[in-house]
């Protein structure tokens, strides 16, 4: 019934794409591949078809390119790659050409080539020279925009010329998936963007007012009687790991191997075999008093790469395979834990996915973790016992995804997570859509989510659905969204869902603009009202609306301002931490600032600040932030920047602890510190040396009267609990520190040496009075935890396995063929 529903939406909205004419780029084969070093002077370049006639379309909408700033690009192929020539117009004293890591904008002008091997307006794949020599590669969808987590292996030279500059790229086919059966039309289209003005041209002209871009890329014709080498590349590591705390030496050795392996022209297989994620950044942890999980980003590259099909539905969020375990030990009387597993060992993990040129994608994703134990000690007998607080698990993902006609989908998506033993297993299934209709001016997402937990005390089956219904086109925008979610709806064995039952309705308006108007290049105006109940019982718990504005200026300064109200009574039923129970606020109110200068000038400023309070006689509540970031080009190869942020709340009240069936709520001072530095020296495009430092503290201070939440949402001293009266003393001083200095040299093309030293330090305790000196003071009593990591990664292609073994020596260019 259900999957009908959104069959019928796929035909109410049946589509085409816009009505444009497109430019058409007709490419020759070469039997000399041009060497790729940014002098254009290759035989592979001569008599060949030019793209060129770029236009503007931001900031200004259809300014055709002149002489002086014009872009002439060529292109060629073998049966190897396909080759990719430009010649960038300018004035050399003009080109910004700031250093930066891969895939990190920075300060520089670049050029990029999006192909589109099906044509089909939504799957593209990018890839970005910068004039500074850098690179930058992405793939992109309508769904899940730009994700520059995926990398591929490919080569690019840059020359600075004195009329502009050039460049070459060389991009294998082992980076591109296609159907070698149908290669008459590729989706094609070429961005240029200048840096000093922030605008940027397409070789296709683009409409920013309507339609995603993909639906304005140009045509590349000719290529024919094509014979790729087997898409198979390896990439062999070893590493090793020396870790120092409070006085123990802890040394490991790791090797092992990740596989890329082209099945077919259109389907990918990735896998890495005994993984090592020793180089994964650290995770921001700061103090966390919410009713929720803490959460942080992916920072392990086989989680971050190529995963656009497997984020279908917001059913997937890697950082549950290998997480924490999922049971508390059983202790009996006198025992005490002494050592739990913090996280858990993958095993390994496999990708295979790809899309037809009919535009049905396929992916599949599996993973095994293995057994975690916790030690505990019997603090009488001192016998010591181990249990298992985690067992071998598998994580899979299955799911299907049709596109059509160059602006929607509808997919069905599948996770399940399955451990060994007495332990819960987990299956969800969603229904995905997204429709938009053959003008490109309405679009509607729908989804229908339902999850199936195996516990002891039997089935859990819960639902969840999300319309959204909104105007894509214009200066003038809508929509309306619906969100619900029974109280048995749980994905979070190998999702994210920071809580459920709920009946949710919102509605959002917007004005923009697509030109300079004025003192702006670009300004925001946009509006919402939200309106949330729980979905069992069916009870109103909160209102709210406000407002915002964003803008870049023509000196490329950006500010924006935003005002937020929650009039009323608002019921929160979570932040109590007991079923039934909730906690009222009223007549909230926040308001944001925000300023980010120039990035262009040597020094650039971030700035912002807010405040919130309750417009409420009986609550003295006030919380203020500020931030202030400083961001320094030393050179075009030398960058540092500094970040402070301060928050500070007085009069907030919330959860403290239970006592028997009393939930304790406190009124307590709040104060947030965290201050960041980093630096990177990049010394060329392949040679970076990076420091990162990070102190936070947090510090928790209560009154000393307590108070009981009552049953209508109030609280009462009447109880007469206070911070001395009850278990445990709820002050809390948490300080963290760490700092990161690394080397990275890409020596060869997807071939990396990487040097890591880390130091980190930890502290928490009750002492809430200490100041920010004295709690500096005694977070660097702390024992500090030493790391060094050295990582060797080779990139091999299986084609380059013959003349390795005949012993013959290749230049970074012939490394990648």
């Amino acid at each position: 019934m259900k999957f009908n529903f959104l069959l019928a939406l796929a035909m109410l909205f049946s589509l085409s794409s816009l009505g444009q004419e497109k430019k058409s780029l007709i490419i020759s084969r070469t039997d000399n591949a041009p060497k790729i070093d940014g002098v254009l002077d290759d035989v592979a370049w001569k008599n060949v078809d030019e793209a060129k006639g770029f236009t503007q379309f931001r900031p200004n909408v259809g300014v055709e390119d002149t002489e002086a700033n014009k872009t002439i690009v060529k292109m060629t192929y073998d049966d190897a790659a396909l080759y990719i020539s430009a010649f960038l117009y300018d004035d050399p004293l003009k080109i910004d050409k700031q250093l930066s890591s891969r895939d990190n904008f920075g300060n520089a002008d670049f050029f990029g080539i999006v192909i589109n091997p099906n044509n089909d307006a939504q799957n593209d794949t990018e890839f970005f020279v910068f004039a500074s020599g850098t690179q930058a590669d992405a793939i992109a969808n309508p769904s899940v925009g730009e994700d520059f987590g995926w990398n591929a292996v490919w080569d690019s030279a840059v020359k600075i010329n004195d009329n502009g500059w050039s460049l070459e790229m060389k991009i294998p086919y082992r980076c591109l998936r296609f159907d070698n059966n149908n290669l008459e039309t590729w989706g094609i289209q070429f961005h240029r963007r200048f840096r000093r003005d922030e605008s940027q041209y397409t070789w296709n002209p683009l409409d920013p007012t309507i339609g995603n871009i993909g639906l304005y890329h140009g045509e590349l014709n000719g290529l024919k009687d094509l014979e790729p080498p087997v898409r198979l590349s390896f990439y062999p590591f070893v590493s090793t790991v020396q870790n120092i705390y409070d006085g123990d030496h802890e040394s490991n050795f790791n090797a092992g191997l990740d596989i890329k392996y082209g099945i077919t022209e259109n389907f990918t297989l990735d896998a890495t075999l005994i993984p090592d994620f020793s180089q994964a950044g650290f995770d921001d942890v700061s103090l966390n008093l919410g009713p929720f999980e803490q959460t942080f980003s992916e920072q392990r590259q086989f989680f971050t790469e190529g995963v656009d099909l497997f984020n279908k539905g917001n059913l997937f969020f890697s950082r549950r395979v290998g997480s924490s375990p999922t049971r508390d030990p059983d202790l009996n009387e006198n025992e005490e834990v002494i050592e739990y597993p913090e996280t858990v060992k993958v095993l390994n993990a496999i990708k295979v996915s790809g899309r037809t040129k009919k535009g049905l994608g396929l992916g599949i994703f599996n993973s095994f973790t293995e057994r975690a134990r916790a030690t505990i000690e019997d603090a009488i007998t001192g016998e010591i016992r181990q249990v298992d607080v985690e067992p071998f698990a598998n994580y899979n993902i299955l799911v299907a995804d049709q596109q059509f006609n160059g602006n929607s989908s509808v997919g069905i998506i599948n996770t399940n997570v399955m451990r060994e033993g007495s332990f819960r297993d987990a299956n969800v299934t969603g229904l995905i859509s997204s429709i938009t209709n053959k003008r490109n001016t309405y679009n509607v997402r729908a989804e229908v989510k339902m999850s199936n937990l195996n516990l002891e005390t039997g089935t859990q089956t819960g639902y969840s659905s999300f319309l959204y219904i909104r105007k894509i086109h214009g200066k003038y925008r809508y929509s309306f969204d619906h969100s619900y979610a029974d109280k048995d709806y749980d994905i979070n064995d190998l999702g994210l869902l920071f809580r459920n039952n709920y009946n949710n309705f919102g509605v959002d308006g917007s004005y923009r603009i697509f030109e300079p108007e004025g003192i702006f290049n670009s300004y925001y105006i946009g509006a919402y009202v939200n309106y949330t109940r729980l979905a069992d019982p069916s009870t109103f718990t909160g209102f709210g609306f406000g407002g915002n504005f964003n803008g870049t200026t023509t000196k490329l300064n950006s500010f924006g301002i935003s005002l937020n109200l929650q009039p009323g009574k608002q019921y929160d039923y979570f932040e109590p931490r007991k079923q039934g129970s909730y906690f009222i606020t009223q007549d909230g109110v926040n308001t944001n600032l925000w300023f980010e200068s120039n990035a262009n000038k040597k020094l650039a400023i971030n700035l912002y600040s807010g405040v919130e309070t309750f417009l409420d006689e009986g609550r003295d509540y006030v919380n203020y932030w500020i931030g202030f970031g400083p961001r320094y080009r030393i050179s075009d190869k030398f960058l540092i920047s500094y970040f402070i942020d301060r928050e500070y709340y007085s009069g907030d009240r919330g959860f403290v602890t239970k006592t028997d069936d009393d939930v304790i709520f406190g009124d307590r001072k709040r104060i947030e510190v965290e201050q960041s530095i980093s630096a990177n020296y990049n010394f060329n495009p392949y040679n970076t040396l990076a420091l990162s430092l990070r102190n936070y503290w947090g510090v928790v201070k209560y009154d000393q009267q307590l108070f009981s939440l009552n049953d209508d949402g109030t609280v009462s001293s009447t109880s007469g609990y206070t911070t001395e009266s009850i278990e445990n003393n709820p002050d809390i001083n948490f300080s963290t520190w760490n700092l990161d200095l690394s080397y990275s040299w890409q020596f060869a093309p997807g071939s990396f040496l990487t040097a890591l030293y880390r130091n980190q330090l930890f502290n928490q305790d009750n002492e809430a009075r200490d100041s920010y000196t004295q709690s500096i003071g005694t977070l660097f009593d702390q024992p500090i935890n030493h790391t060094l990591s050295i990582k060797l990664q080779y990139f091999l292609d299986y084609n380059q396995i013959p003349a390795l073994f005949r012993g013959k020596k290749g230049s970074r260019s012939s490394v990648i063929n």
